[in-house]
């Protein structure tokens, strides 16, 4: 897939990971729209890059109805989410465990909802974005990582409704493998475990090997939808060292 003049919707791409990928994007000659909550995140990100910008929190049942019908995207990135409660099992309330749930699933029930009612055209992508914490989970993060998955689960059941419906659509996960300073989610993160460790979240984040700055992240996901061997894949790990790799493939 080129992604020259094609309609794009990334959510949470006004910052962190999100407004990496807007950059990459743009560089890839698309036409990108960011859906963010923060007006001033909007405003600056509009007028330095040249994209459109809607305000909406992701997580309103009409929002993504009311998006997707008036964009008609070929590519939609499902990027937002809320920061996570960090603290021990024991330490945290069910709103603090649960705020990943509330938000980030939520809000992908919602938009691949939209994507496969609608429809989306055939041929679209729906990229789902997951975590790291799902494959390992995250025990200074409550419920995240379930979250996560629960996303990764969601992707591939996505997957199967367009099968059934003869849509054309595919939904495909992303998880990147580390966590990532410069991004609400990595630095909360990369806090708490290091604060734990008694050593500074730069010396933490170090253990995943080569770092993955936001607008690395961007060109990785700018890989897994420009390069045909990403076509029919479902699952994507991303990191600094080993690049895009297929965790999961496609369906039988």
């Amino acid at each position: 897939m080129s992604l020259r003049n094609k309609k794009i919707v990334v959510t949470g791409g006004s910052r962190g990971l999100g407004l990496g990928l807007v950059e990459a994007l743009v560089e890839q000659g698309a036409s990108v729209t960011v859906v963010a909550r923060g007006v001033e995140a909007l405003d600056a990100v509009g007028a330095r890059l040249g994209v459109a910008t809607i305000r909406a929190d992701v997580a309103e049942e009409g929002a993504a109805y009311r998006i997707l019908s008036e964009v008609r995207p070929d590519v939609v990135v499902l990027n937002a989410g809320a920061t996570p409660r960090m603290g021990r099992l024991d330490q945290l309330s069910w709103e603090d465990f649960s705020i990943a749930w509330e938000t980030d699933v939520k809000a992908g029930l919602y938009w691949l909802q939209a994507a496969l009612n609608l429809p989306l055209k055939p041929g679209s992508r729906v990229l789902v974005g997951s975590s790291g914490a799902a494959v390992t989970g995250s025990q200074l993060s409550g419920g995240y990582g379930g979250a996560k998955r629960m996303l990764w689960f969601m992707a591939k059941y996505a997957n199967g409704v367009s099968l059934e419906k003869k849509l054309g659509i595919r939904f495909q996960a992303i998880v990147p493998r580390q966590m990532i300073l410069g991004t609400g989610t990595g630095d909360a993160a990369a806090g708490a475990y290091s604060g734990s460790m008694g050593i500074t979240p730069e010396q933490f984040v170090t253990r995943f090997g080569a770092p993955m700055p936001p607008r690395t992240f961007g060109d990785r996901v700018v890989s897994v939808l420009e390069d045909p061997q990403y076509a029919e894949g479902i699952v994507f790990g991303l990191n600094g060292d080993a690049g895009v790799t297929v965790m999961e493939g496609a369906a039988a």
